[in-house]
């Protein structure tokens, strides 16, 4: 067993992928200390979607019941185009025999953070730290010296076996670190905006998640269990106070689908949209997990559920470590190869894919790209590896979680599948 088994990790960001460590920590006895600069958990709209792949692993934490309580079952989804209507539906149905959750769980992420939250605050080994701002990191010998701004101004410094940090696109850690993160950011901005009227109503015959191309403003409409929420891209160049007043959001739901008296909003959020992930998702005892590793388009709901699958297979590591007294090294450098080659070979990828599509232009691509969609969806084996790829259950199948070195070496040496 190392020498830092006995210090806690700690965890910095309290979203679900910190609360989703942090959860796992404690339920293999790890202590653990979890650090987020806000008051009380935040809730955020944003992402909504747990795929099959993300269900299955949040198993191990015995916390899928209560999503199911309380989340939305969505099988099937559609592409459409804004002028000709229906493209093409894909029933995740056809997975029914690969896994347990043949399907999208539609549910805000905020209500699995509180649904952690509410666990971790009965949890034995595990500390919370609301309030507390990280503010740097040094790498001992013995692990981690991390030090954080307390709710009073003074300082704080925290002595931990590891270090992860998972406080999102901005990730303090991150840049502590001095880790680069490579890509690229959007020129426009995306927009949500939540109401309680049904747009299935509205919009005859849409599925309860659908992805609308159009040159000119493309869309994304799904339900969730309190909202419908339609997503649209806000141009370079529009203020974001002009892109949120309430008459111009008044104004892009109505062109979506008229509605008398004008559609409710209980919620909007404007955002900037990149694509980018960390040169390295490990430095020293320090690691970088969601967000803060990698981050992407929303178009295809994979960024939390990514997030998520870093985390789990990070703790799995670190139990190994701390339990059985596995190669330290071996295994995080295993963690970081493998999960920034996934970040890049499918989150990345497969997320510009998507929005590329919503958002083209050219009418002879757009016709091309509609005519694959509809034989894809019309040919059921095509139809399953798709489904496959992007409910996750493909990169989870061909690099497991947490898989074991020098096991994984040699998936990281197969050429990706076409």
């Amino acid at each position: 067993m190392d020498d830092t088994s006995a210090k806690p990790v700690v965890v910095v960001g309290a979203g679900p992928v910190g609360m989703t460590a942090t959860a796992a920590l404690a339920r293999h006895g790890v202590p653990a200390v979890l650090v987020e600069a806000d008051p009380e958990p935040r809730p955020d709209w944003r992402a909504s979607t747990f795929h099959a792949a993300t269900l299955e692993l949040l198993e191990e934490l015995d916390i899928t019941g209560t999503m199911h309580d309380e989340g939305l079952v969505v099988p099937k989804y559609q592409f459409r185009d804004r002028a000709e209507g229906l493209i093409a539906e894909f029933d995740l149905g056809l997975l029914r025999d690969e896994t347990r959750y043949p399907y999208r769980l539609q549910l805000n992420q905020q209500r699995l953070v509180r649904m952690l939250y509410d666990r971790l605050r009965e949890a034995s080994g595990v500390q919370m730290l609301f309030g507390h701002r990280f503010t740097g990191v040094t790498d001992t010998p013995e692990g981690v010296e991390v030090t954080v701004e307390t709710p009073d101004g003074g300082t704080e410094t925290l002595r931990g076996s590891y270090l992860i940090g998972a406080d999102g696109a901005a990730s303090s850690v991150r840049k502590a670190l001095g880790v680069p993160f490579e890509g690229h950011t959007y020129s426009e901005r995306f927009l949500i905006v939540s109401t309680p009227v049904d747009m299935r109503e509205q919009v005859p015959g849409i599925a309860e998640v659908n992805y609308v191309a159009d040159p000119e403003e493309w869309l994304f409409i799904l339900r969730t269990p309190e909202s419908w929420r339609v997503l649209w891209p806000v141009p370079e160049g529009v203020p974001a106070e002009e892109a949120t007043r309430p008459a111009v959001m008044q104004e892009h739901l109505q062109s979506v689908a008229p509605f008398e008296g004008g559609y409710p909003i209980v919620d909007h959020q404007i955002y900037n949209v990149h694509q980018r992930v960390a040169a390295t998702f490990r430095t020293g005892n320090a690691f970088l997990i969601g967000d803060a590793a990698h981050i992407n388009s929303p178009v295809g709901g994979v960024g939390l559920n990514s997030g998520i699958h870093d985390a789990m297979d990070l703790i799995r590591r670190l139990v190994r470590v701390h339990r059985d007294g596995a190669d330290a090294d071996a295994e995080f450098d295993a963690f970081s190869t493998c999960r920034r080659r996934i970040a890049l070979e499918y989150v990345r990828a497969d997320t510009e894919r998507n929005t590329q599509r919503l958002k083209e232009r050219d009418e002879a691509v757009r016709e091309e790209q509609r005519g694959e969609l509809r034989q894809i969806a019309g040919d059921p084996d095509r139809a399953r590896a798709w489904l496959r790829r992007v409910s996750l259950l493909e990169s989870v199948r061909r690099f497991g979680i947490g898989t074991p070195p020098e096991r994984l070496s040699e998936l990281l040496t197969v050429p990706q599948p076409a």
